[in-house]
């Protein structure tokens, strides 16, 4: 699947923000709307991490 020129995506290899085609997929995260939220990707991963995980906890109490 070819990236959306218009698309915002999180290099993991060079840990830069790149727009539309840029590193082979397998390295990047998103697509994200902006660059903002982008070159947040790294922590919103981690937050939706945290979430999960907690979610978890609570589920193994039931």
């Amino acid at each position: 699947m070819a990236a959306d020129p218009n698309a915002w995506y999180y290099c993991l290899t060079h840990r830069t923000v790149e727009r539309g085609a840029g590193c082979r997929g397998a390295d990047r995260m998103g697509p994200y709307p902006d660059e903002a939220t982008a070159q947040r990707a790294l922590d919103l991963a981690r937050q939706r991490t945290e979430s999960e995980d907690q979610a978890d906890r609570e589920w193994g109490k039931s």
